[in-house]
């Protein structure tokens, strides 16, 4: 097991996390169960303040949950130093079978938290409270991602051996590995790059037409594509070296912390065009959000194009 400053604060607030989601989550199946718009009954009122409490509750762990998220990233580059081999968090991750599928969870609680914060905002908005259980069905499905994210995260941390060697990233995201990530970033270029600048001409086609549910679709295939085409073409441009295709690198001094900026974008572009294909925002507000997701998506395309064109201009070739 490794202890240090930054994993005892994350123990410490997973605890926390434990606490008052459970809190919410006892209230949350009462109100799934037992609340009556129609009713008028003490027990009535009593359920609809605690989903004021539960929403409170909710509201603050996803707000801490953002920067902690970021605070997971800098501890994991701050493990590096220590783990004999690993250069920065993808060593890390690599080296235990909980680190990969911790991430990933990581990133999908921070989407169904946005996503029930919208949703709240959106029910409060009318005096029947029309998703009242919907959002607390969403919360009961997001208590136990929530558990089963800090489950695996205290397991990942338990399992870090600071005497055994772990894979560098570059050779964690190497073209010549025996590993689907290899496969990837050995596919041409060119398909890649079809496939991202692809997905972004849809998006704004579905843009004008406001589909919103080809939208939403769009916006997945769109982020899968955005964070493939980074790691195996736009990361190489940042980094000018042709080899390095760490997506965790990205967030580090050397960069600017670039990383930071690209993934924050990108995860605002996309959760808000994926939220509109799930709820059904009045007019004006459902614009608001069509603008606000292509801004941020578009945003994300001109600067990660704007790396290998200034690469090119500046020293007359693409890289290799």
């Amino acid at each position: 097991m490794l202890l240090t400053p930054e994993i005892i604060t994350l123990y410490i607030i997973n605890a926390l996390f434990v606490i008052f989601a459970t809190i919410a989550f006892v209230n949350a199946v009462k109100i799934v169960r037992s609340y009556d718009t129609n009713a008028t009954t003490s027990y009535q009122y009593e359920l609809e303040k605690k989903s004021y409490l539960s929403a409170t509750i909710i509201k603050f762990i996803f707000y801490v949950k953002v920067p902690l998220f970021i605070f997971f990233v800098y501890t994991l580059n701050n493990i590096a130093t220590l783990l004999p081999g690993a250069m920065c968090a993808a060593g890390v991750v690599s080296a235990t079978t909980y680190g990969t599928p911790l991430l990933l969870l990581k990133i999908l609680n921070l989407y169904v938290f946005a996503f029930w914060i919208v949703l709240n905002d959106e029910d409060m908005k009318y005096e029947n409270q029309p998703y009242l259980k919907k959002k607390f069905w969403l919360f009961c499905v997001a208590y136990f991602l929530l558990l089963a994210e800090i489950v695996i995260e205290s397991m990942m941390y338990g399992a870090l051996d600071v005497n055994s060697v772990v894979d560098c990233c570059g050779a964690i995201f190497s073209t010549t590995s025996a590993t689907y990530m290899a496969e990837v970033l050995g596919a041409s270029h060119s398909l890649l790059l079809s496939f991202f600048y692809g997905t972004f001409v849809l998006l704004v086609l579905f843009y004008l037409l406001k589909n919103r549910y080809f939208y939403a679709i769009t916006n997945v295939f769109y982020l899968i594509m955005a964070i493939i085409t980074l790691i195996a073409f736009f990361g190489t441009y940042i980094y000018e070296l042709p080899t390095h295709h760490c997506p965790f690198c990205l967030l580090q001094r050397d960069y600017n912390y670039i990383g930071y900026f690209l993934y924050i974008i990108l995860f605002v572009g996309t959760f808000f065009g994926i939220a509109l294909g799930l709820i059904e925002f009045k007019k004006e507000e459902q614009l608001k959000r069509f603008r606000l997701s292509l801004f941020y998506n578009t945003l994300y395309m001109l600067i990660v194009t704007y790396y290998p064109l200034s690469y090119y201009l500046k020293n007359g070739v693409w890289l290799k």
